[in-house]
């Protein structure tokens, strides 16, 4: 059989970089992301938190400061992951800098 070198398109995967991990926040960096629903709706994600932090606690703080609704998923692979209600990704990077989360340049916010 002769091989063309053709190869297959994947779907998009915003958690490919966090993968090559080996634990979630292995390399201490948080991820701020955003996924596109469907027309113009969206969804950002906050990934790599520590693993002390009360993410319901945070969860919280963030929908009543931003006037949004959002959840806490639970990964087998990427342990909590936040997600928010619309593009809330330069307003979430301020709020983890400012409630001194994380520092500035732990920070990598991904997408478009």
């Amino acid at each position: 059989m002769v091989d063309l070198g053709i190869q297959i398109p994947s779907t998009f995967d915003p958690f490919a970089e966090a993968k090559e991990t080996d634990a979630p926040g292995a390399k201490e960096y948080v991820h701020i992301r955003i996924q596109q629903r469907n027309g113009k709706k969206s969804l950002t994600t906050v990934q790599g938190l520590k693993r002390e932090f009360s993410y319901e606690k945070i969860l919280k703080d963030l929908k009543k400061e931003f006037c949004c609704n959002g959840n806490v998923v639970h990964d087998k692979e990427l342990g909590k992951i936040i997600q928010l209600q619309g593009d809330q990704r330069k307003n979430v990077s301020h709020f983890l800098i400012q409630a001194g989360l994380v520092k500035k340049d732990h920070i990598k916010i991904h997408g478009f």
